[in-house]
């Protein structure tokens, strides 16, 4: 077997790349995680090339071992750029090396895929079934389109990839052509041979490398689903939003429209359903007239008797739904599988909720669609973290224990010059925390003299009655004089909207605006990358993952410093419990998640080494507040300044000055791995500022969810 020098460097010339310190430095700390068995935080600034630092030991362990390396990513770009981008050409560079070619998988949830059985109408519908070719015609309405398109493509695609499908399709169209993993048939299915997720799986135990999301790796390892082959090698990019992903997958909720649902889909199947849908009734009303927020103090009675009472009814419908034995139907029902599976999450939900569990936080939401969602959710995910992916006790197929090395990386894991703050929500601190080791790699890209960090200083304090108006006029400004060529980076929904209308209104045709949810992510941000006039303004999704090098992106904006909602649930609870323990709940809590969401957003800007731009803080506190300190120390070292006119000149003469966008790829097509099925490379840049090609036919995204 090759040395790692030398397969890292045969990685990094066969991807037209240039040999990187920290790049090095990271890839003998990864290998050193994988022999030792240790853990290791790697904080790897954008420009390292941190894919390749991590690719290159995972593939020289897995070829060893016999066993695959499992990458798991927060993004959807990031799983689009390892799997479309640097595994192949990873591949190829190291095929001559290792004497065969590294092989690799994508594997995301069930809903991901087109489900044949629920195609052939083996799965009765709440919209009324499936639409047959014949039955829509010029005249049928969106969903009828849809789903004519789902039809076709179906018979063409190899993998059944919902990304795959460009432009895509609307969530109750894709509803109708897949099923959840709880309302799956599993081996029961007549086309359980021919499942694009089973096939994918099983190509997956195969391969070197196995690409994933947080969300599916939780779920295979809180649940203990075995989704996932046996590993000893456990890569986490995006590691800062690893907490979140968790938390998000082992939330509840509950609706009186899910007690509607589950009774309509159990009512075909039993004689009643009617004491379901008289509870749907009263807790909705419940529901409606309680504050919206935490429930303190225990449940309220009358919530807790609406509860006892759900827990009890479904468990009667859940026996009810079980098949007799030798009845004939049970093997392939997959309406009675799509109702047990419905009732038996009001059960467990409601169970959940009146246990009243230590660290569970429930709270009362609303929602313009849904009405009030009643939520559950753990305080801290810390100690199941530690437990079931830091402290694995997995075993290989010969029953022995495997220990397992998790390596956790990002460009922002050190948070005021620490990685305290991160290691604590990992549960990688206190008593009987397992050893880990941390490392800064740095970055290579010249921060200092690529970028400006601008505060608006002579602006309002952000408040909540929308974006005052002349915070608007320094949007105007700015964007104006950048040529278009921005990322607006809001804290809301409703701010990136009114931002977007009003820039639309003031600017007119001369440049255009996108917003966040008029198409899907993917979509919005190749129309941003190709024409360098166009805005993109969104939340969120956008603060993290956007890879847009060159000069369609000079100039990024964020409106306020990203506080969590003062109401927030989650954070109010965690806040308290830090306080009631001595510590700064504060700091621990709202500055260190604002800090990381700076440090993402400011990332943005400076994608490769010739990048330059602006990275503008509309918000005052960055340079007032007692904690503007922390928040500095957590951002990029750009070069700061408060002096409005400097920086439109400045933005002036890089509009005036730039180069025409790089090219932007169109998604790929896959194959049942995953992995890119045709199409040569193209020259191309990835997110983290490594220059190397693209598949022809681009970076196609990958889904986030779980199984």
């Amino acid at each position: 077997m090759p040395s790692l020098d030398d397969l890292l460097a045969a990685a990094v010339d066969g991807v037209g790349g240039t040999t990187r310190p920290g790049q090095v430095e990271m890839a003998h700390a990864v290998q050193q995680a994988i022999s030792s068995g240790e853990h290791l935080l790697v904080q790897a600034g954008t420009g390292t090339g941190k894919s390749l630092a991590y690719l290159v030991p995972a593939v020289q362990h897995a070829m060893r071992a016999g066993r695959p390396a499992v990458v798991a990513t927060a993004t959807i770009a990031l799983q689009g750029q390892i799997v479309d981008r640097d595994m192949p050409r990873l591949a190829d560079a190291l095929e001559g090396e290792l004497g065969r070619r590294p092989t690799y998988a994508l594997v995301k949830g069930r809903r991901n895929y087109v489900c044949r059985h629920k195609l052939d109408g083996g799965f009765p519908d709440d919209d009324g079934g499936l639409l047959d070719v014949g039955e829509v015609d010029a005249a049928a309405g969106r969903l009828g389109q849809e789903v004519v398109r789902l039809r076709e493509w179906a018979e063409q695609t190899e993998s059944g990839d919902r990304d795959e499908l460009v432009p895509g399709v609307s969530e109750r169209a894709w509803r109708q052509v897949s099923v959840s993993a709880e309302e799956c048939l599993g081996g029961r299915c007549p086309e359980f041979s021919e499942c694009f997720v089973e096939q994918s799986r099983a190509a997956a135990r195969e391969v070197d490398v196995v690409v994933t999301n947080h969300s599916f790796m939780a779920i295979d390892a809180f649940e203990g689903r075995f989704l996932l082959p046996p590993h000893d090698v456990l890569i986490v990019d995006e590691a800062h939003e690893l907490v979140d992903r968790v938390t998000s997958t082992i939330t509840d909720d509950l609706t009186a429209g899910a007690l509607r649902a589950a009774g309509r889909r159990a009512g075909k199947l039993v004689e009643s359903t009617d004491e379901l849908d008289d509870l749907a009734d009263h807790l909705e009303a419940l529901l409606a007239e309680a504050p919206e927020g935490r429930l303190r103090g225990g449940l309220p009675d009358a919530l807790a008797l609406a509860l006892t009472r759900l827990r009890d009814i479904t468990r009667g419908l859940l026996t009810e739904l079980t098949p007799e034995k030798g009845g004939g139907t049970d093997g392939v029902d997959g309406g009675r599988q799509v109702a047990t599976a419905a009732v038996e999450d009001l059960f467990d939900v409601a169970g959940r909720i009146l246990e009243e569990r230590e660290l569970d936080v429930v709270w009362l939401a609303g929602d313009a669609r849904r009405g009030p969602v009643l939520r559950v959710a753990p305080m801290s995910v810390a100690m199941l973290v530690r437990d079931r992916i830091f402290e694995d006790d997995s075993t290989d197929e010969a029953g022995n224990r495997t220990d397992r090395s998790v390596i956790l990386t990002s460009a922002t894991l050190e948070l005021g010059g620490s990685f305290d703050s991160v290691a604590r929500t990992l549960g990688l601190s206190g008593e009987g925390a397992p050893p880990w080791r941390g490392l800064d790699v740095g970055s290579p890209f010249a921060y200092p003299e690529q970028g400006i960090a601008y505060v608006a200083e002579h602006l309002p304090a952000p408040g909540r009655d929308g974006l005052a108006t002349q915070t608007l006029d320094e949007i105007e400004a700015l964007v104006r004089a950048a040529g278009g060529r921005t990322l607006g980076l809001f804290s809301s929904m409703r701010a990136a909207r009114e931002a977007t209308e009003a820039m639309r209104e003031r600017l007119g045709e001369e440049i255009e605006v996108l917003c966040q949810g008029e198409d899907q992510i993917t979509t919005l941000v190749r129309a941003f990358a190709r024409d360098p006039t166009t805005c993109l303004f969104g939340t969120l999704t956008l603060w993290q993952g956007v890879d847009v090098p060159g000069s369609s992106c000079q100039l990024v904006l964020i409106d306020r410093i990203p506080f969590p909602r003062p109401d927030d649930p989650l954070s109010s609870a965690r806040t308290e419990e830090i306080g009631r323990r001595g510590g700064n709940g504060f700091m621990s809590v709202s500055a260190t998640h604002a800090a990381l969401r700076l440090a993402q957003g400011a990332g943005r800007l400076i994608r490769r080494g010739d990048d330059k731009g602006v990275v503008a803080f509309l918000d005052n506190r960055m340079i007032t507040a007692r904690y503007a300190g922390f928040l500095q120390r957590s951002l990029p070292p750009f070069w700061p300044t408060t002096d409005r006119e400097l920086v439109l000149r400045a933005l002036r003469r890089l509009d005036e000055t730039a180069e025409p966008p790089l090219p932007v790829a169109d998604p790929a097509r896959r194959g049942l791995t995953g992995a890119v099925v045709s199409g040569k490379a193209a020259a191309g840049t990835d997110a983290d500022g490594a220059e190397h090609p693209l598949p022809a036919r681009g970076a196609g995204p990958s889904a986030t969810k779980g199984e």
